[in-house]
């Protein structure tokens, strides 16, 4: 039996707004000590699975290597990226014709999203290879979460009767409203849709010619344009846009003769709002989750979040069933009741244009980082890290000049067709049009503070004459 473990790692992570930003969703966040991407991919070498297949964003390509990279025994993986989100009936649709066509149409997939939190693999292993049987009989089989009260923000999976033994699923049904799902659980006939599935790339081809067939066309045309090197393929953009936005429980699954569920006996949380991630925590006395360097005074149930780039004290007083995130350039504060209506807030940004639902405080960068230190009229200041053996491209600016100033580490500063060295406390200056590239020619991080002077100071005033990592 053939195992391939397919990994969704997409998403913006609204509702984790503003730990989570469209350059660094939620796969990416640590809980329990790793990433959630990095504990879906282990999850699926746990079951035996020969091969990983990750299906992400292609400005993510470098985010997803590094989580692998840290990976005491990585897998052999290798990359679906796409141009833009298709939801995931696209997705599963790529994944299907890839692993078809790679490693035949009775290879079993196990389709995994980046964003559970599973704390018991072993229990998880156990329900997964009893999906894998039934896959291999033609089933298409969904992971089912027992409910733990009425819930607004799941699926649900109605069956003829709850039981922890597999069984055929009568009926998906939508995200209902909170009288509707508290009516479902009333009955004890209903789980909650998982998003976790199971069956071979045939079974799941077979199905979408039935019940979606333009679907799987448009899927066809985009893979046969597709280009491959080495462990990663890209897909024309135009083509993949034409695949309709379409879940895989709209696309087949809700129409679909075949589908079994198998309850799962395990411990599950999408991580899917502030609360969750409390949850995920150990509380202390008072309910509260936060680091040690929180004050809190008369606080309880309370989430204090702290992400900054120096020592910062955050203290509560007073306060019940708060969620508290505070980042370098964004503060939230919302009731864990309303957690839901967080995304409203990411919407309203969104609207205006502003870049903190886009780019985190820290902005991850195949070289290393940046993150904005101060900005005002006519000037910015940034914290810079390039990582041993790496370059930022050769560029220029139209609009602004910058200023260098090494505080860690061995920088090779190349300005105009001069290249010098630099060490701590040294700096150099680069002049509006003049070409210019930062490497690290050290062994250790190289970290610069870069000031900017100009009319406009915007990161697509870039003009990239060679790359390392294909962007010019």
């Amino acid at each position: 039996m053939k195992l391939v473990s397919v990994v969704l790692s997409g998403g913006a992570g609204t509702r984790l707004w503003p730990a989570s930003r469209q350059a660094y969703p939620k796969p990416f966040m640590k809980l329990g000590g790793s990433p959630l991407l990095a504990q879906a991919i282990s999850r699926g070498q746990a079951c035996g699975t020969d091969e990983l297949l990750v299906i992400t964003n292609h400005d993510h390509l470098f985010l997803t290597k590094a989580v692998l990279d840290q990976l005491p025994d990585p897998p052999n993986a290798h990359f679906l990226l796409e141009p833009n989100g298709r939801n995931t009936g696209p997705a599963i649709a790529m994944a299907a014709l890839h692993c078809a066509a790679v490693h035949g149409p009775d290879a079993v997939l196990f389709v995994l999203p980046a964003d559970h939190l599973i704390p018991d693999t072993r229990a998880f292993v156990a329900c997964a290879l009893e999906a894998a049987q039934l896959a291999q009989q033609g089933q298409l089989v969904v992971f089912g979460i027992h409910p733990t009260g009425p819930d607004s923000g799941f699926g649900y999976l109605e069956v003829e009767h709850v039981a922890r033994e597999s069984q055929r699923v009568l009926r998906f049904v939508e995200k209902p409203d909170l009288a509707t799902a508290q009516a479902y659980l009333a009955t004890g006939r209903y789980y909650w849709n998982s998003g976790m599935f199971c069956f071979t790339a045939g079974t799941m081809l077979d199905a979408l010619a039935r019940y979606a067939p333009h679907a799987l066309e448009a899927a066809r045309q985009a893979f046969e344009a597709r280009q491959t090197a080495g462990e990663a393929t890209r897909f024309d953009t135009h083509l993949f846009g034409l695949q309709p936005d379409i879940s895989i429980d709209y696309a087949v699954m809700e129409r679909a003769d075949n589908v079994t569920v198998v309850p799962a006996r395990f411990g599950w949380s999408d991580v899917g709002s502030w609360p969750a991630v409390a949850q995920a925590h150990t509380p202390d006395a008072s309910g509260n989750t936060f680091a040690a360097d929180v004050v809190a005074v008369d606080t309880q149930g309370t989430h204090v979040q702290v992400e900054s780039h120096g020592p910062k004290v955050v203290a509560t007083v007073g306060v019940k069933d708060l969620v508290v995130v505070d980042t370098p350039d964004a503060l939230l504060v919302a009731h864990k009741d309303a957690a839901q209506k967080i995304k409203a807030v990411v919407d309203a940004l969104r609207a205006r244009g502003h870049e903190s639902t886009q780019l985190p405080a820290a902005v991850q960068r195949p070289w290393g980082t940046y993150a904005t230190l101060k900005e005002e009229s006519g000037y910015k200041v940034k914290r810079i890290t390039v990582k041993p053996g790496e370059s930022l491209s050769l560029q220029y600016h139209y609009q602004r000049s910058e200023h260098w100033v090494v505080v860690q580490g061995t920088a090779l500063v190349q300005v105009g067709n001069e290249e010098t060295h630099a060490g701590p406390g040294q700096y150099r200056f680069i002049g509006i049009k003049e070409k210019h590239r930062l490497s690290n020619i050290g062994t250790d991080e190289l970290v610069v503070i870069e000031v900017q002077c100009g009319r406009y100071l915007g990161e697509d005033d870039i003009v990239r004459l060679a790359d390392t990592y294909g962007r010019a």
